[in-house]
């Protein structure tokens, strides 16, 4: 007999569901309708109250409505506000507005973007933005990749493709026969590589510590000059876009002798990549096209929304004798190219849909104009600190500033007193022993008027550190 109970027939019927899904639209133009008028980080007493969420495991069905309503309550407040246009923390874009509409229809489809066989239109849609993705970043013919859930993981499928490849040449099957006992392999990292890359060498059994570290100018660049002795059997990492001053190694003077010596090369270019869409910073990753592998993310420049990465290989085929699946009961199609192939993952969510609607609406000139303007935000945040007194201790290549405000306490303490005053967030960091306060512009929804209204913060709490 049916179960007729209360809570479980709220889950049916196609009017509850219409229903609530207006409600969601409201709380969400709700959230969106202050997100630029509220502090950007939540207060205390918002974070508190997320006990309310909280508690011991509902015995019985809650309405859905009701679940939304506590979502929005308690939830909403204890956000942070990175969807408005003064969040400079951490190189998080903004969300453009197709690729939010997109992630809509993506829960609404519920799609497995593993094969073709379970969803055709995650699949099409998928390879279609991934070359996209090659064409605006000027890659070559025949690059193709996975799409995945950020750098780090952007990261590790490149790395574990590059692993297989060059462990491979030298007569060893990697996947199978595992790490004990095979040729030895040198990874080659610059002294500013991304924490992600080293986290991504460990998970690859290459090591944290077994890197060889270049070191780099006072921008963060490795240089050319310092290069160990490269070969077959080497990882050549390299960095399109420090992530504290912006800086580009220099790809195009190291690339053509690591090519010759036969190494791979990986690009760790999580935002700094996208540079290549805009004619006035293209120039930055001329070199970068000679690599074996990039990664990079959407979630950032392109403001395509959380979670979105992308790795990409020159030789597809390296990535899919690491990642390939086998099962009898997944009958994978040979018509098309399956992403369970290319992927970690074998269960995903079709992110690579909002990618192709954030893709799509903006069009190579929509990304550059997203590039160029945070950059020239980037120069105008430099220029006023510098202004005003401050030292600004990186060159402004793109979308990156440094601000020393003094003694490292003092610097703190502007950081705590901006982030408390709630205009804008920043955050801080350590850069080649200076103590700084970072600023990344990444989002589309920065306006000129943000762009004042934080400089005033950010100086307004730096002159009460003065006295």
């Amino acid at each position: 007999m049916a179960d007729t109970s209360p809570g479980l027939t709220s889950f049916a019927g196609a009017s509850n569901r219409a229903q609530l899904l207006d409600h969601a639209k409201n709380a969400a133009l709700d959230y969106l309708a202050g997100v630029n008028d509220r502090p950007v980080a939540p207060s205390s007493e918002a974070i508190a109250a997320l006990d309310q969420l909280g508690g011991p495991v509902p015995d019985q069905p809650t309405d859905a409505e009701a679940v939304l309503d506590l979502l929005h309550k308690y939830g909403s407040p204890a956000t942070v506000a990175n969807g408005g246009g003064r969040y400079f923390g951490f190189v998080n874009g903004g969300c453009v507005p197709a690729a939010m509409a997109a992630g809509w229809m993506v829960n609404t489809w519920d799609q497995n973007a593993a094969m073709h066989v379970q969803s055709p239109t995650a699949v099409l849609l998928e390879e279609t933005a991934i070359e996209w993705v090659r064409q605006l970043l000027g890659l070559p013919d025949g690059t193709a990749g996975a799409v995945v859930t950020g750098a780090t993981m952007a990261n590790f499928s490149s790395l574990a493709a590059a692993r297989h490849a060059l462990l491979e040449r030298a007569g060893w099957d990697v996947e199978n026969d595992g790490l004990y006992g095979a040729p030895e392999i040198t990874v080659v990292v610059g002294e500013e590589a991304h924490s992600s890359v080293i986290k991504a060498l460990g998970m690859l059994g290459l090591g944290r510590r077994r890197v060889l570290r270049v070191p780099v100018d006072g921008e963060g660049r490795m240089r050319a000059d310092a290069l160990p002795h490269l070969n077959d059997r080497t990882i050549l990492c390299l960095q399109a876009g420090n992530v504290n001053t912006g800086a580009f190694d220099p790809a195009a003077a190291i690339c053509p002798e690591a090519r010759a010596a036969g190494a791979w090369i990986h690009v760790d270019g999580a935002f700094g990549l996208w540079a290549a869409t805009s004619p006035a910073y293209a120039h930055l990753t001329r070199g970068y096209e000679l690599a074996d592998s990039w990664a990079t993310d959407a979630h950032k420049w392109p403001n395509v929304g959380y979670d979105c990465g992308i790795a990409l290989l020159r030789d597809p085929s390296a990535l899919r004798a690491t990642m390939e699946v086998k099962a009898a009961y997944l009958h994978p199609g040979e018509e098309v190219r399956e992403p369970s192939h290319f992927n970690p993952e074998l269960s995903r969510r079709a992110r690579g849909v909002e990618l192709w609607a954030g893709l799509r609406s903006l069009g190579r000139s929509g990304i550059a104009e997203i590039v160029e303007r945070t950059s020239r935000h980037a120069r105008r945040f430099a220029e006023g600190l510098a202004a005003a007194g401050y030292r600004v201790l990186n060159k402004v290549v793109i979308n990156q500033v440094l601000v020393d405000f003094g003694a490292p306490e003092k610097t703190l303490r502007t950081v705590a007193a901006l982030q408390e005053e709630g205009t804008c967030w920043c955050g801080s960091t350590v850069w080649q022993g200076h103590t700084a306060m970072r600023i990344s512009v990444s989002s589309w929804a920065t306006t000129d008027e943000d762009v004042e209204r934080s400089m005033a913060a950010i100086l307004g709490a730096a002159e009460k550190q003065r006295s």
